[in-house]
């Protein structure tokens, strides 16, 4: 991947001119070929001078209007565009050409000596990249810069600034890492992705991209992984550092029989524990207390110094019960001092991103770029996707359009899944899904706010770029009536307005007003969009219920919970469930990450309920898996099921009903086109074959009386089938905080059958040979790790005592501490 330059394509400067308006005044390092008026307008909003500063964003290359045509062009066979992590294209787009993201900042000067008693400019820059907002300390620096010295070469230190920005050492992520990053808190989370591309740009060659080894990237036990975790706590370590003496912490309260080994042992097998990773030393204090794990921010404050001790066997691995002893901790303070000594010695090199990403976060990649002296820090996201263009809210969103009264106009079926009350933020989706034209209108507001709207309605309707595609190429998040020609041209446009005229003007089938929250359907929206009876038949109305199947609560309980009153005649759908969980979320303060995440489970939900209806409409599927129970016949082997899960016919059958409407009608639309290339992809390059694992950890999660073959079936189907880095990935993109994680599959260690608890501890095992599957194991709470960790020394110690039982029989045998010594490298893998 090329490191820097051409991240910025073109630098657009446009002034309002008194009498002839906005004025397309330059274009850097060449003229785009587009009309100069309608770029001019598109920078320039409608009451630009009511706004000291204002944001705003549109797109290039979407239509014949605004297709760019260079006198001079920058994509030579030397000169690629540049590819980032979240950019990566799933299908070709042949000769389409590719979508340019326009950054736009308006900034009004107010000078009495002027005419109009102020100046309005708008510099603007074109980039491929979708996660435009690092660019706006850019374009802060430069428009002072251009108004301080109001010349050409304003732009061209500009360009040249954006372009000079080096990401060659951005960690690579697949789709599935981005998908685990995005849904965890830890501010660690893939952070050896930041040594290995360091690496690769110090050595020229990437290696082993994945797999972890002892040299420091996967950690040997949980104890070990659990150093991590303070990492969060060490940024208050300046407080404490005070109360060190010689570079040793002054602790009395620390375990007396802790002891920390000089040297690391060689050939550790990473698949399974070892037998002192596992040693609790007749204590559960390793699962309550971690207050002996400080190691990781007393004698080392690395990133790879932790994962250098996780590397060693035994570090961490005998902890004892607490002690007020003295002697005992002055002992344990001089071992870690020692090792600590003897760590830092052993590296030959610190990363120096890679410390500070562990301080900052490692959702981001941190680097400067220096603009005229100024250097300005750049904060680059890793987990973002193409459909995701800026800073969105989906918060801000849903706040606004939150009253179902506030809906007005006829109720038409491909928008109304739950009747006259259907929430706006429902209509908003499947108005988007369906292809409906959207308008989101600001009367009196900056431009800059309809665009963010516009914006997150996108990411909304694409699961945050995560499931489907096809929303930001017929997205205007700022238009107006010189370029009115150009986005109604689109056949289902998402655009947004400032002048209030558009509201008369009838081109639009959804209106939604971000000043007053309210929702309007066209009148004629029957007769543009005429209903027509799904292939699946009229929905029942003679139950009503809750569905429980792959809904976004979390949990059963809350399912029960929500369907509490059934005899009030009003039927709740799993819509219905949705919003009432995305409301209770925000209401508690929870963060916009878990809204995000949110909305991805429910458009992957909707993919595979649309799915499932198109399997029972034509008899087969273009986009996910066939349907299918599991079976067990006798004498034969099981076979797991796959598809959307439900917990009854009654109410699959309920619910294709409820959906066909919105299916149907997001059948003709593109998105459901790149919906069916996309998974064609997946499948292609999905490390997982053989069977459909969002079933299975359904069914784990819901199923009531699961039967006993069909819970072995499952648990050791994904126990021989997640054993590589890209497996295990894919199975916690799948199993994600927000669906409880790991928590289901645990139980497996608690069950009736020993075939199971062993199936369990070998899927486990197979999670703890890398640093992401500790990471997704230290969530589970302390109970299920000690069952794990118990269970996983009891076979290890079996399979010791089986081994030295072989080697009794056949008469081999070595002295003393030799003989330890082979048994424990047998053990190991060595």
């Amino acid at each position: 991947m090329a490191g820097s330059g051409n991240h910025c394509s073109f630098v657009l400067l446009a002034e309002f001119h008194i009498y002839e308006g906005p004025q397309l005044k330059y274009q850097f390092p060449q003229p785009l070929g587009v009309d100069e008026s309608l770029l001019a307008t598109s920078m320039l909003p409608d009451g630009a001078e009511a706004q000291l500063d204002d944001w705003t964003v549109f797109f290039l290359n979407q239509t014949s209007f605004n297709t760019i045509s260079p006198v001079l062009a920058l994509d030579t066979p030397e000169v690629k565009s540049v590819s980032l992590p979240g950019e990566e294209n799933p299908i070709d787009k042949g000769d389409k050409p590719e979508l340019l993201c326009v950054l736009n900042l308006v900034r009004t000067k107010h000078d009495k000596s002027l005419n109009r008693g102020a100046k309005v400019l708008a510099l603007a820059i074109c980039t491929r990249h979708s996660f435009i907002q690092i660019f706006k300390p850019f374009l802060l620096l430069a428009i002072e810069d251009y108004f301080t010295d109001p010349s050409q070469d304003c732009l061209a230190r500009l360009f040249d600034a954006v372009n000079s920005m080096d990401l060659s050492a951005v960690p690579l992520l697949t789709r599935q890492e981005k998908l685990v990053m995005r849904s965890s808190d830890r501010k660690d989370i893939f952070a050896e992705k930041f040594s290995q591309s360091n690496s690769h740009v110090t050595n020229g060659s990437r290696g082993n991209l994945h797999k972890s080894s002892n040299s420091g990237e996967s950690y040997s036990s949980f104890e070990e992984g659990l150093l991590i975790r303070n990492k969060d706590k060490s940024q208050c370590g300046e407080e404490k550092k005070g109360k060190r003496e010689n570079g040793v912490r002054t602790r009395t309260d620390t375990d007396s029989s802790t002891t920390v080994p000089s040297v690391q042992m060689s050939g550790q097998s990473q698949g399974s524990p070892s037998d002192t990773s596992f040693t609790l030393g007749g204590s559960a204090v390793w699962v309550g207390d971690e207050s002996g794990l400080e190691l990781a921010k007393d004698g080392v404050g690395d990133s790879n110094s932790v994962a250098s001790l996780a590397g060693s066997s035994t570090v961490v691995s005998s902890r004892k019960r607490r002690s007020t002893g003295a002697s005992s901790s002055s002992s344990q303070a001089a071992s870690r001092e020692h090792h600590a000594r003897q760590i830092n010695a052993s590296q030959s090199y610190y990363d120096t991103h890679r410390r500070h990403a562990m301080v900052k976060d490692t959702h981001f990649y941190h680097t400067t770029v220096t603009y005229r002296d100024h250097p300005l820090p750049i904060k680059m996201p890793l987990a973002t996707f193409p459909e995701e263009v800026g800073d969105y809210s989906l918060i801000s969103l849903i706040k606004v359009f939150n009253s179902p009264q506030l809906v007005s106009g006829p109720v038409h079926p491909h928008l109304h899944t739950s009747g006259p009350l259907t929430h706006p933020i429902i209509i908003l989706f499947n108005g988007l899904i369906t292809g409906k034209r959207i308008i989101f209108l600001g009367h009196k507001r900056p431009a800059g706010d309809v665009s963010n709207f516009v914006l997150s309605a996108c990411a909304l309707a694409s699961g945050c770029g995560a499931v489907l595609r096809g929303f930001i190429e017929r997205a205007f998040p700022y238009a107006n009536l010189e370029n009115r020609e150009e986005w109604e041209s689109v056949q289902a446009y998402i655009a947004g307005v400032t002048n209030p005229i558009f509201e008369s003007s009838r081109a639009w089938d959804l209106l939604f007003d971000i000043s007053s929250g309210n929702v309007t359907i066209a009148k004629d929206i029957h007769a543009t969009y005429p209903v027509v009876t799904p292939a699946f038949g009229a929905p029942p109305i003679t139950r009503s219920g809750t569905l429980k199947a792959e809904t976004s609560v979390n949990s059963e309980d809350d399912m029960n919970r929500k369907e509490g009153n059934k005899g009030d005649g009003i039927t709740t759908n799993s819509d219905k469930v949705f919003i009432e969980d995305i409301r209770a979320a925000i209401e508690d303060h929870f963060g916009e990450g878990l809204v995000r995440m949110r909305f991805a489970e429910y458009v992957a939900r909707f993919v595979r309920l649309a799915s499932r209806y198109e399997e029972e409409v034509t008899g087969v599927t273009k986009f996910g898996h066939p349907s299918s129970c599991f079976t067990d016949i006798p004498g034969q082997s099981a076979k797991l099921g796959g598809g959307i899960a439900f917990v009854d016919e009654v109410t699959c059958s309920r619910e294709l009903a409820a959906n066909a409407h919105r299916i149907e009608a997001w059948r003709k639309t593109s998105s459901y086109q790149y919906c069916i290339a996309d998974y064609e992809k997946f499948v292609a390059a999905s490390a997982i074959k053989g069977f459909d694992v969002l079933h299975q950890l359904f069914r784990v999660r819901y199923a009531k009386n699961l039967a006993d073959t069909e819970i072995l079936g499952i648990m050791r189907a994904l126990a021989d089938n997640v054993r590589t880095y890209e497996q295990v990935v894919e199975l916690l993109s799948y199993a994600m905080p927000q669906g409880q994680g790991l928590l289901h599959l645990s139980f497996g260690l608690f069950h009736q059958k020993e075939a199971v608890r062993d199936a369990t501890v070998d899927l486990f095992n197979n999670l703890r040979a890398y640093s992401v599957g500790v990471s997704f194991l230290q969530g589970l709470n302390h109970f299920q790790r000690y069952a794990y960790v118990r269970q996983a020394h009891a076979r290890e110690k079996k399979a010791l005592q089986q081994q030295q039982d072989s080697r009794t029989e056949s008469n081999f045998s070595l002295p003393g501490t030799y003989a330890r010594l082979h048994s424990n490298s047998v053990v190991n893998g060595s």
